[in-house]
């Protein structure tokens, strides 16, 4: 008993001691403006002992020691060591912008421009702000209040939103997903579907419009998005989450992290699933996304990361778009879709998407020295998937359920094939898919080096190879048996059931070898780069079905088109509040797979007049840093000649879809950029942005060549578009916000937006002649969101609601039009926004 007692007493001494001996070491991390950095890393130097701050940037764990020191970092962001003495009450952490940080922090070295030093126009959304404004808008939409930028849900379906940057589509904006480009091989356009699941992991996202600082051998013209996914936590944990929203939509997901183990190992894997019926009829989704990073420091110089993710997914979708009259008087009101019909009660999605785009990626970090260091990445991403839509006599999906407004009888279809089979015919109309099948590998390697302390030099290789497989399948008989086929000259009139290839089939390869280099200058109060890039870019295409394999002219010879970029600015920083920044630049880029081609699908002939495009642009901006406001003002102006275009229209006479294949069109985009942030208080923030642009068409164009939907040319056109206005964005732009964090871990957010001069895309087939009235010109409109995120404990776990109303005046709005005959409201195409929408989503952090 008396042992007892002694070993009772030492276990309460030691305890105490400990108990004693632990100390909360708690503070607060933020930028430079003085807003939180939400995620940033806490850890106590030599140990794997830390915390991520919250969305409010604060950060609260305990120690087992009373001296020692904090060493504090976030993407973008210099590391700053804190020394902690016996009061772990550590205060206001503030962090300065650094682009040196990355190379330890992110994936891959990603090119983050950095306030007052890198001399291009940016914007930084960083992932708390995603995690509390996106809900369930498309990825795209998180940046509407960014200057420059005009978002859109396009039809409405799951994934098929929409981004122009400065009045210039997704074909002509890079977007680089941790350093590794992502722009389609053949037309550079970039399919959001396919990355449906980046909100869950991205840690930090930059828009940098013109110029821009990547670092990769890509002229982009509009502008730079720069994707940061989050890399493996430093502590151990993770997270699950849920939401729902109007619709019917649900989503569920979770993350886990094993955090730094002693060996230099960690990995953290995240997944989701979501689905929905649409806000549009007939727009049911379902989709996944998953998320997996493997890292290992092997030694001070090296390190290793695996990275892959992917969100396959099918969404039915809404690709026609349709008359203002027929909305009004659609029992649906603006939420009608053409393309669905019923079967057997059940939804058919006539015109549907169902993609899978996986991504992996191998990163090595050699840390050659003080003054230089090596990171090289491999990547390889696979593809499979297509678009749904119709085939053989488009007559019958015309027959509907009742009125013009109602689905498509698709019951109808299936007896009429059936009729046929008895008779020993084939189905008179089905459901097909276009694919665009895919392999795409290569390799990014850049390389560092500091010298006479003032100089940087990054100079690398940018290496890839796709291969895209492009076929029409028959997906659906519709209660038919099989359908005659003549595409294939190899094999004419064959029986295709269904699975099988039908219309066209052909292999485009692309290749791509790109050098580049950047000098940069940083010393007091001056900042300068001047960089340098080339590239070749090699097209040749395989046609099966158009000539027969003994027909030399079924595969391509391999065409090179060569281009290069030079640009150069310098920023100067005129006191701790002020700077000055130019930049100046000119590109030649090769022209797409389309343009490479003379026909659309089933023709090789190698068009003789594609040439580079090429763009002129330069830049002037003004910052402004204080302690409660901030500001910047950019103008612009970007020349570009040679441009491609495919424009798609309908005619007016039969209904039937043809597209004008366009070369040699000239544009100028032009305008300012103004935007600010105001923080009269600790607790209260202040945002806004205007831009105001100027868009047009430089040059009129003759026989321009015209081809069916068969890929047949049919004619040619006349163009007559100089001064016309550059369609699919609006050119002026507003925004005004608010966040004010109401109480600890409450925080209550209202954002303005207002859209203006927008004009209807041109239709060739209305473009014949001189002196036509400038395009339709939208109706202006604003949208107001609101959201309020409350964080609690439960127990011990970080717990965070967040609810989100969008368009909360249920504003009724067009947000895509294409022109009509007379260039008015009644002739045009539209689609119309989404109205109200909610949702509610849930996170527990353990």
């Amino acid at each position: 008993m008396k042992n007892l007692k002694n070993w009772l007493t030492v276990i309460m001494l030691i305890t105490s001691v400990t108990v004693f001996s632990q100390t909360i070491l708690s503070g607060k991390v933020v930028d430079e403006t003085n807003q939180p950095l939400p995620g940033a890393t806490v850890v106590i130097q030599g140990s794997k002992t830390g915390s991520s701050t919250d969305f409010d940037g604060n950060f609260n764990f305990e120690s087992k020691v009373q001296n020692g020191t904090l060493v504090v970092s976030f993407i973008g962001y210099q590391s700053k060591t804190v020394s902690f003495k016996g009061n772990g009450k550590l205060g206001t952490i503030s962090l300065v912008p650094s682009a040196e940080s990355l190379d330890e922090i992110v994936i891959t070295q990603t090119s983050f421009a950095v306030d007052r030093k890198t001399p291009v126009a940016v914007s930084t959304i960083k992932a708390a702000l995603i995690e509390n404004k996106l809900g369930t808008q498309e990825f795209p939409e998180i940046l509407k209040s960014t200057p420059g930028v005009y978002a859109t849900k396009s039809g409405g379906g799951f994934g098929d939103g929409r981004l122009n940057l400065r009045g210039f589509n997704s074909e002509n904006v890079a977007v680089l997903i941790n350093g590794v480009p992502v722009n389609d091989m053949e037309n550079g356009r970039v399919y959001w579907s396919n990355w449906a699941g980046l909100s869950d992991v991205t840690g930090a996202m930059q828009v940098q419009r013109g110029l821009g600082a990547s670092k990769v051998a890509v002229p982009s013209i509009g502008g730079t998005i720069n994707i940061l996914s989050k890399t493996t936590d430093v502590v151990a944990g993770g997270n699950f989450g849920t939401s729902f929203a109007n619709d019917g939509y649900f989503k569920v997901g979770a993350t886990v992290s094993t955090g730094l183990l002693e060996s230099g190992f960690a990995a953290t894997i995240s997944a989701s699933k979501t689905s929905g019926d649409g806000y549009v009829d007939g727009t049911e989704f379902d989709g996944a996304n998953y998320f997996l990073n493997l890292s290992w420091q092997i030694n001070a110089q090296h390190k290793i990361a695996l990275t892959s993710f992917g969100a396959p997914q099918r969404h039915g979708q809404r690709q026609n778009k349709s008359l203002i009259s027929t909305y009004r008087n659609a029992e649906s009101g603006n939420k009608y879709n053409p393309d669905w019909g019923m079967r057997g009660g059940k939804v058919v999605n006539i015109e549907d998407n169902f993609y899978h785009k996986s991504q992996t990626s191998l990163n090595w970090y050699f840390n050659i020295n003080e003054k230089s260091n090596l990171s090289t990445a491999l990547y390889y991403s696979n593809g499979n998937g297509g678009g749904g839509g119709t085939g053989g006599n488009s007559e019958l999906f015309k027959v509907r359920l009742g009125g013009f407004d109602q689905p498509v009888d698709i019951d109808n279809i299936v007896e009429i094939n059936r009729a046929n089979g008895e008779q020993g015919l084939g189905a008179e109309s089905y459901l097909r898919a276009s694919r665009n099948d895919h392999v795409w590998y290569g390799m990014l390697s850049t390389y560092d080096l500091t010298f006479a302390e003032d100089f940087k030099l990054t100079a690398g290789l940018d290496l890839r190879n796709y291969t895209g497989k492009h076929f029409t399948e028959v997906t659906d008989l519709l209660g038919g048996s099989y359908v005659i086929d003549n595409s294939d000259k190899n094999n004419p009139n064959r029986t295709v059931k269904v699975g099988d290839k039908i219309s066209y089939y052909n292999d485009g390869e692309v290749g791509w070898q790109g050098a580049f280099a950047q000098l940069e200058y940083d010393i007091d109060q001056w900042s300068a780069f001047v960089s340098l890039a080339g590239s070749n870019t090699s097209y040749k295409r395989i046609d099966y079905f158009g000539y027969l394999d003994s027909d030399p002219l079924q595969e391509t010879d391999k065409s090179n088109f060569f281009g290069y970029s030079a640009k150069g600015g310098a920023n100067f920083r005129i006191d701790d509040h002020h700077n000055v920044f130019a930049n100046i630049g000119y590109f030649e880029k090769a022209p797409s797979f389309r343009a490479y081609e003379s026909g659309q699908h089933n023709n090789v002939d190698i068009n003789p007049d594609a040439d580079n495009e090429k763009i002129f642009s330069m830049e002037l901006g003004y910052g402004y840093r204080g302690e409660k406001f901030a500001a910047n003002v950019n103008l612009y102006r970007t020349l570009w000649k040679d441009r491609f275009l495919s424009q798609r229209f309908e005619s007016g006479q039969t209904g039937e879809d043809f597209y004008a294949s366009i070369l040699g069109v000239n544009a100028l985009h032009q305008g300012i950029e103004i935007d600010f942030t105001y923080k009269p208080l600790d607790n209260l923030s202040f945002y806004g942005m205007l831009s105001l642009g100027d868009w047009e068409w430089q040059s009129d164009l003759v026989d321009v060549p015209v081809f069916d939907e068969n890929q047949e040319q049919v004619g040619t056109v006349d163009l007559f578009i100089k001064g016309l206005k550059v369609s699919d964005a609006a050119q002026t732009t507003a925004a005004l916000g608010m966040d004010w964090e109401v109480m600890s871990k409450t925080n209550f957010a209202i954002d303005y937006n207002y859209f203006a001069n927008m004009y209807a895309d041109f239709d060739p087939n209305n473009r014949g002649q001189e002196g036509l009235p400038q395009a339709w010109k939208t109706p202006d409109y604003s949208t107001f969101d609101v959201s309020l995120r409350y964080g609690f404990l439960i127990g011990t776990l970080d717990t965070t609601i967040t609810g989100r109303l969008n368009n909360v005046f249920n504003t009724e709005y067009i947000a895509d039009a294409a022109d009509g005959a007379g260039s008015t409201a009644n002739t045009a195409l539209v689609w119309y926004g989404f109205g109200r929408t909610f949702s509610v989503s849930a996170k527990i952090n353990f």
